[in-house]
């Protein structure tokens, strides 16, 4: 989700009731890396903060996500090893935790930045094909909306399982559903596969293996949901939900069909 958080809430760049500015760590989540960009965050006036990283429940993002949610309403984003801290935080700040974001193949032999662009992709078709990111994008609008007409707002306590990431899919042809559905618990296994191959098997051959089974196993993951919209546009019912100017959503099916006035 780190890639294209600012994206999906003002994905034509013409929203005018919000700014989204971003600050990025890269790809490190070390202390120092965290020390930077909240620095830099403490500087920014906003009405809120959107905390996006993996694994979120390490010490780091967790006490860095506590401390943004002592100044403004804090929601965190963050991927399936999160859910250990759920209880921890319930009450403190929002959460947003996705099950099927999956751990990238971490070793060294096996992820070049190729490796790592192409994975990157197919988890960006799975969570967008399978609802995940409708779930997310909407729910993030409605705290927005909460904050501008009553300066303040429910946080969200959600948890982006199969079935709640289905109801944003938009599907109205059943198998499309039944392949979203195989293309998100797929996507969420590949982590598994992925972590224990990263960070529990010492074997080298083995964890080499298991890396490049669970990049294999979401590679199937978004040609999956790469069906199931296939299917769903052959029907011309495809969802389209934009954003106009004021925020505000609008929706249509057909592709022809123009937009609600």
């Amino acid at each position: 989700m780190t890639t294209l958080i600012e994206a999906i809430l003002d994905e034509r760049a013409s929203r005018k009731d919000i700014t989204v500015i971003s600050v990025s760590s890269g790809s490190k989540m070390d202390e120092k890396s965290i020390k930077t960009i909240e620095e830099i965050s403490s500087a920014l006036e906003t009405d809120l903060f959107l905390l996006v990283s993996p694994n979120a429940s390490l010490p780091g993002p967790k006490a860095f996500a506590e401390r943004l949610a002592s100044r403004k309403p804090t929601i965190l984003i963050s991927d399936g090893p999160a859910k250990k801290m759920i209880n921890e935080i319930k009450g403190k700040l929002g959460y947003i935790i996705v099950e099927a974001d999956p751990l990238i193949g971490v070793r060294k032999e096996f992820l070049d930045p190729v490796e790592m662009a192409i994975f990157n992709s197919d988890v960006i078709k799975v969570l967008s094909v399978t609802g995940a990111i409708r779930v997310l994008h909407l729910e993030i609008d409605r705290v927005i909306l909460e904050l501008s007409a009553n300066g303040h707002a429910r946080l969200p306590s959600l948890l982006i399982t199969k079935d709640v990431a289905l109801t944003g899919s938009g599907f109205s042809n059943p198998y499309a559903k039944a392949k979203a559905m195989a293309s998100y618990e797929t996507a969420r296994h590949a982590g598994i596969l992925a972590a224990e191959g990263a960070y529990r098997e010492k074997n080298r051959e083995r964890y080499l293996i298991l890396v490049a089974a669970a990049h294999e196993l979401l590679r199937d993951a978004a040609r999956v949901a790469d069906e199931a919209r296939e299917l769903e546009k052959s029907n011309d019912s495809v969802s389209r939900i934009i954003h106009e100017a004021s925020g505000s959503r609008i929706e249509k099916k057909r592709l022809i069909d123009d937009f609600p006035k």
